[in-house]
Order: C-alpha cells, then sequence, then structure tokens
C-alpha cells in the first residue's frame, strides 16, 4: 500500500480518495499513511482510471459491498440499469475467451514471512569514485567496510566491540573520519582507509556526531549529539575541528542544528535545522555561522544536505511528497527542488559521486518483523 503523494493512496488494484468512511492514519514524522475501509459495507469512492475489476473496465465512483464469502465487489453508481446489464453480458462473453485456471492455483496453502534482514547504511564515495566506505551491522554492531561501487571486493575496516557511524573519505582519499561510539560517549575519530591507526579528535567533553570534511583536507565540521534522550531532541551545535592543531572552533550555535555540510570553495555550509516539533529544514550559513538562510521552508522534514561537487546543487531528504522520505535536489540558492528517484521506504544520507552524475544513498523498509536497509544508487539525467 502506497502514498502516490497527491492525496491518493493504492490499495491493491485501486487507489482509494478522501472519503469520509475511509480512515487515513498518518505515521508522525513519516508521513506515510495506511487505510482502512471502516466497517462492512460502507461506501468507499474509488479512482480507478480505468483499472479493471473481474475482467470489465472501471472507470466511474463505485461503492465496496461486502459479501457473505467476504469477497468485495464494486458497485456502479450513478449509470442506468440497461449500461450495467450491457457490462455484465459483455464481461461474461469476453471471460469465455479466457483460459480456466488449474485446480487449487489460486489457493497458497501458506504466507511467507521474511525472517532475516540486513543493514547497509550511510555510503561515502571515495575522491576517485571508485570505493564506497560504508556501515554494516554485524552482530549488533555497526562496522565500517569498503568495497567497490558495483558492490564488488569487499573489505571490513572495523572488527572491534564499538560502533562506528558516518563514515566521510577524505579529500585526498588517505583517510576516513567516523563517529565512534564506545563507552557511553559519541565522538569524531579518524583512521587511514585500509582502517589501520584510529585517532580520535574531538574533546572528551563532547558528544558529537557527523563529521564532514573540508575541500582541502584541513578541517572537519561536525555537531554535537542531538539525541542524548530520545525521543526528545536537544540542543546540538555545529564545530570545525584543525585536524593537524585539534584547535576546536563554533560556527552555528542555538537551536539544534545538524548535518553540517560544507560547499567546494569552503565559503558555505548547508545544514538541518530543527523547528519545534513539526518542522525540520535545509538552512545556509556562511563558513563563520552568519547569514543563515531557510532554503527549503517546507512544512514537512527536511535535512541530510550534500553539495555537489561544482557547488551548484544541493542533495537533502525529504518527506513532502507524504509517503516515506525520498532524495531530492535543488539549486544552491534553494531554488527548483526536483525528485531525483521514486522510492519506497526511508531513503536518507546522500551523496554525490566525484563526477557528480550519480547520488548514493541509504533507503529502509520495514518488512516483516524487522527492517532491511540498502545502498542505492541514482543516475542523474542531463
Amino acid at each position: 500500500m502506497a502514498d502516490l503523494g497527491d492525496g491518493i493512496v493504492r490499495s491493491g488494484k485501486c487507489m482509494v480518495g478522501n472519503d469520509p468512511n475511509v480512515n487515513h492514519i498518518r505515521r508522525s514524522g513519516e508521513g506515510e499513511r495506511r487505510i482502512r475501509v471502516a466497517g462492512v459495507g460502507r461506501e468507499a469512492h474509488s479512482h480507478c482510471r480505468g483499472r479493471e475489476f473481474g475482467g470489465r473496465m472501471v472507470s466511474a465512483r463505485h461503492r465496496l459491498s461486502e459479501e457473505a464469502n467476504g469477497r468485495g465487489r464494486f458497485q456502479q453508481l450513478g449509470p442506468p440499469r440497461s449500461m450495467r446489464q450491457f457490462h455484465v453480458l459483455l464481461t461474461l462473453f469476453l471471460a469465455s475467451f479466457l483460459p480456466l485456471p488449474a485446480p487449487g492455483a489460486d489457493r497458497p496453502l501458506a504466507i511467507p514471512i521474511q525472517i532475516t534482514h540486513a543493514q547497509n547504511f550511510d555510503p561515502s564515495p571515495s575522491p576517485d569514485g571508485k570505493r564506497l566506505v560504508l556501515i554494516s551491522m554485524l552482530s549488533g554492531k555497526e562496522q565500517l567496510f569498503t568495497m567497490n561501487v558495483d558492490g564488488a571486493n569487499i573489505a571490513q575496516l572495523t572488527r572491534d566491540d564499538a560502533d562506528h557511524e558516518d563514515p566521510a573519505w577524505s579529500p585526498d582519499g588517505t583517510r576516513i573520519a567516523f563517529v565512534l561510539i564506545a563507552g557511553g560517549r559519541t565522538r569524531i575519530a579518524m583512521m587511514r582507509a585500509d582502517g589501520s591507526r584510529v585517532e580520535v579528535l574531538t574533546p572528551q567533553e563532547q558528544n558529537t556526531i557527523h563529521p564532514n570534511w573540508s575541500s582541502d583536507g584541513k578541517q572537519i565540521i561536525y555537531c554535537t549529539n542531538d539525541d542524548l534522550q530520545p525521543p526528545k531532541k536537544n540542543t546540538s551545535e555545529i564545530y570545525s575541528i584543525d585536524v593537524a592543531t585539534r584547535k576546536v572552533t563554533p560556527i552555528i550555535t542555538g537551536g539544534i542544528n545538524t548535518y553540517g555540510s560544507w560547499s567546494p570553495d569552503m565559503h558555505q555550509i548547508a545544514f538541518r535545522k530543527i523547528i519545534g516539533d513539526e518542522s525540520s529544514e535545509v538552512f545556509l550559513a556562511n563558513s563563520d555561522g552568519s547569514n543563515l538562510r531557510n532554503l527549503t521552508n517546507n512544512p514537512f522534514f527536511d535535512g541530510w544536505p550534500a553539495w555537489s561537487p561544482d557547488g551548484k546543487q544541493i542533495a537533502f531528504a525529504s518527506n513532502r511528497r507524504g509517503h516515506g522520505y525520498q532524495i531530492f535536489v535543488m539549486n544552491a540558492d534553494g531554488s527548483d527542488p526536483r525528485l531525483v528517484a521514486n522510492t519506497e521506504g526511508r531513503a536518507t544520507a546522500p551523496r554525490w559521486s566525484p563526477d557528480g552524475k550519480l547520488i548514493y544513498f541509504t533507503n529502509c523498509m520495514e518488512r516483516d518483523y524487522g527492517t532491511d536497509c540498502e545502498i542505492l544508487t541514482a543516475r542523474l539525467t542531463p
């Protein structure tokens, strides 16, 4: 069942629209909707747009009735009885030419349930565009791996008892920054691209997340953890740290500010700002934190900004189409937002390929009794 983003929800073979007898249930923060017909024999106005039911084409409004055998029947409202009789005769005539199904062919014995689930997420491409660093869940721990962009040649980088998040490849390809979660603390760390020589960068007194490199490789911006007492968000500020000297400089303070992303020319920073309990926006600021402006200005949740290599566009995730999160791109001034791919589920954390032709992102979907997270890629058309 999927919401098409225009107030119409796809349910089985028909799209059920806004009817007072249909209950719409919206999941908070995700914008996802589920529907159910309220009671037996109640009306559900359907926009079937020429879809076929029982061998006849239906385009008018219908009433869904429940019979004793539990199967629904669509009855046409409006056209005269003679027209309905003609449709019935036409249906019977056309059905006489169809082959009969094998006995029991449409009666499965059981419904399969998925019992294994995979979680791979947060891809970051190498500067040469040939490899990805990503997180994969193993035995309940988030470990870092690298692989070719086609999924081949997988290598495990971390093997300890800690969790590792938000990997980000350095511009020269020699190092990977990430979040090290151990001993109840979250801190920005750095290691060589082969997983050796792990160094913790941020101060012990800070809980820090979301590292992002400057284009010259000399600095990393990050934010303090906004999830110290989930589900409630706490104040989160964006800082920069000099990789060589470890000097920390506050950039954006006040409120909940996360997912900082440096522009390629290092003049601006895009980031997510949570406003109240109902809105999350992509903001832009100068590299010193001045001149804040709201780029998305949308009543839904927007976030996870990422600059294109040429600095002309920003990719981000949003649930503005009303069903889950999807990846969008917009101009650097916030104009002309466009949907990248029509995905189902929760698509977040976009990352551009070095040539700007591809966007990698994580997409998570609930499957039976668990959740699958996988890495997807979308090629942008010129």
